[in-house]
């Protein structure tokens, strides 16, 4: 949540909706690429107020270089570029200048004689990325792909000779796997099997590719392909069907290690447990077998003597580190309680750098050295010069809901942010915050939003994990799946039924906001249960299945059938009509705030319009903002303090303030 000045403003226009006789005036205001409805000025002493919190950033772990530097993603200007550390709290030298943010980033392996990095980049938000190579020594940058598809997950080979890639290129829809030639940037089609698929590991001699198909994230399907001769062989999936992911060979190039929720021996699996399997011997060993948590990520360092997994515990990141080949587990240091993002060996195998975040701090990059056990900070990401003892961290609570389980009341986690020094007797409003995915899951993390609303607005955050999140277990993932969509939403009304016994919240001041899946939840919320929430933000959200699967982008479309339903079968047709908010505009009478990007390849911001215009139809005012340059969410500093700004705006008027 950052914040910008406002710029002059070019077009202020008066206009009524068309939706209805009894639609409300609509002020409509452009701005550069931005379009905004009935969202008043933003006045000066709120810009000053939040200037801060839009101020603070974090750094990111992106692979080591040669010479013992490492690169990290930060934002020092617009957008978030990749940049150069070459020793603990070191300058950060800037190498990609872009006006769009760059996507992510892969570093050429150590004793390839590659000096340099592929990054991915879109236009506007789009996510069409093409992949570029970064040349440390010219600091050139040199496109790859065709400058159309969309093309991400680089992976190189350990000679530094092939690049394998996911590309929608052969025809926009599947998402097939490539390899490139580095030396004449020749890519060839190695997997065309239709759907959608992702290059996971090289083996050691360059010569096989072990890959996988997404279906859903309980789905998926493993395989290795030959590239000499180009088959592609489907590794068999206990129980039939299973998720799987990080897939990579182990150093003697035969054996692999990947994580998975696939049975062990007949018996189920709830969690997704890292696991060694040797083809050779048909050994299976689960490497995180007593640890009741979700493997979230696995590396192993290139001299083959050690691996590092992460389990996601509860929401808080716990580290491992194992010899190899024996899996012996290796003492570490205590670590700030908090979420770990990007982590990886060194090349000579003797640190590994992750990627800290935690509730009062940004993310930044920390190396852990295996031998001595010290942990030493990299990065110092600022905070906007606000000071952190004053930070709010959040609390866990569980709170029960509306069903049972195991013939006990289920409970729903939550992550609540309560604002400090609540006097007695006094009840402070609350927003509720609701992740997308819907598979997503709400961390832990530093989020300048959750501050500014504790600290300056007296305003309690609750961020809850509903039915279907990730994180769980495999049974808690399927709660929402198909006809049980709207499960999710009555988890919400099991939030508001505990808000109003907390002695500190005040229940006749209750607002929601989310993105994505989780502007649906918003829109859902507000349908169902617009008596006891006063205003809602939605933001890329969905507001009819039916239309959301028509027009997201071809190449998803498949995806979400599988956790959404088909809209082309008669019944789930029926389902969505009956649950999508757009048919039910008529009860959403809380204040509504939808904002969105016009490049939005998931949720396109038809979802958005039409949401708006319907409400409005109903005579029911409600600000709308569109950034032509942004996609799915918001990426650009100035539009992103201008949504949080107008944003904050929207709760003072309509959350704090009397009732509408």
């Amino acid at each position: 949540m950052r914040l910008h000045r406002l710029a002059p403003i070019a077009t202020l226009v008066l206009a009524c909706a068309s939706a209805s006789a009894a639609s409300p005036t609509v002020q409509r205001e452009e701005v550069g690429t931005r379009i905004s409805e009935n969202i008043p000025a933003i006045p000066t002493a709120l810009v000053e107020q939040l200037n801060r919190y839009q101020n603070t950033r974090g750094a990111g772990f992106v692979g080591w270089t040669s010479g013992g530097c490492m690169l990290v993603g930060t934002r020092f200007a617009e957008t978030n570029q990749i940049h150069r550390v070459c020793q603990p709290l070191g300058m950060r030298e800037q190498l990609t200048f872009y006006p769009e943010p760059v996507n992510g980033g892969r570093a050429a392996p150590a004793g390839s004689g590659l000096d340099g990095f592929v990054f991915g980049k879109d236009v506007g938000g789009n996510e069409f990325w093409q992949l570029h190579w970064f040349d440390l020594a010219t600091r050139n940058a040199t496109l790859l792909t065709d400058g159309k598809s969309r093309n991400q997950a680089p992976a190189f080979s350990a000679d530094g000779k092939q690049l394998a890639y996911s590309s929608t290129v052969r025809n926009g829809k599947d998402v097939d796997v490539w390899v490139m030639d580095l030396a004449t940037r020749q890519p060839r089609l190695v997997v065309s099997e239709g759907g959608q698929w992702s290059a996971e590991d090289f083996s050691p001699d360059g010569k096989r590719l072990l890959v996988t198909r997404y279906v859903s994230a309980a789905e998926s399907y493993p395989g290795e392909v030959d590239l000499t001769s180009g088959k592609l062989t489907l590794f068999p999936v206990d129980g039939g069907k299973a998720a799987f992911s990080g897939f990579r060979y182990a150093p003697d190039g035969q054996s692999v290690y990947f994580v998975s929720d696939e049975p062990v021996n007949g018996k189920p699996s709830e969690f997704k447990t890292l696991r060694h399997h040797d083809p050779a011997s048909g050994k299976l060993t689960e490497l995180s077998a007593g640890i009741r948590w979700d493997v979230e990520d696995f590396v192993l360092a290139r001299d083959g003597r050690h691996l590092a997994f992460v389990t996601n515990e509860d929401g808080i990141s716990k580290l491992h580190v194992r010899t190899l080949p024996g899996h012996r587990p290796v003492t570490l240091p205590a670590l700030p309680m908090g979420v770990i993002g990007g982590l990886d060996f060194s090349p000579d195998g003797q640190r590994l750098a992750i990627t800290l975040n935690t509730a009062t701090s940004p993310s930044d990059v920390h190396v852990l050295d295996l031998g001595s056990g010290a942990l030493t900070r990299w990065t110092r990401s600022e905070i906007g010069g606000l000071d952190p003892s004053k930070f709010v961290t959040p609390t866990l609570v569980r709170y029960p809901t509306f069903d049972q389980a195991d013939g006990k009341r289920r409970t729903i986690p939550a992550f609540y942010y309560r604002p400090a020094n609540i006097a007695k007797g006094t009840k402070v409003p609350v927003v509720i915050s609701i992740h997308g995915g819907p598979e997503g899951q709400s961390l832990p993390t530093f989020n300048p939003t959750a501050q500014f609303l504790a600290n300056e607005m007296g305003v309690a955050l609750l961020v809850p994990n509903v039915r279907g999140s990730s994180g769980y277990g495999k049974t808690w993932l399927g709660l929402d799946n198909g006809a049980r969509r709207e499960d999710s939403v009555k988890d919400i009304g099991a939030l508001l039924d505990w808000i109003a016994r907390q002695p500190e919240l005040d229940a006749s001041r209750v607002g929601v906001q989310g993105g994505s899946y989780g502007g649906y939840m918003v829109l859902s919320s507000l349908m169902h249960y617009s008596s006891r929430i006063r205003a809602g933000v939605d933001i890329v959200g969905i507001s009819h299945f039916g239309t959301f699967l028509k027009n997201t982008e071809s190449y998803r479309r498949d995806l979400r059938r599988a956790e959404y339903g088909d809209e082309r079968d008669p019944a789930m047709a029926k389902v969505f009509e009956r649950i999508s908010p757009l048919n039910h505009a008529d009860r959403i009478t809380s204040r509504l705030f939808v904002a969105q990007g016009k490049n939005d390849p998931r949720v396109p911001y038809t979802e958005a319009e039409q949401i708006v215009r319907a409400v409005r139809g109903n005579g029911q005012p409600v600000w709308y903002l569109l950034f032509n340059d942004e996609g799915h969410g918001f990426r650009k500093k100035s539009n992103v303090d201008y949504y949080s700004a107008a944003t904050m705006l929207f709760w003072q008027q309509h959350l704090l303030g009397g009732a509408d």
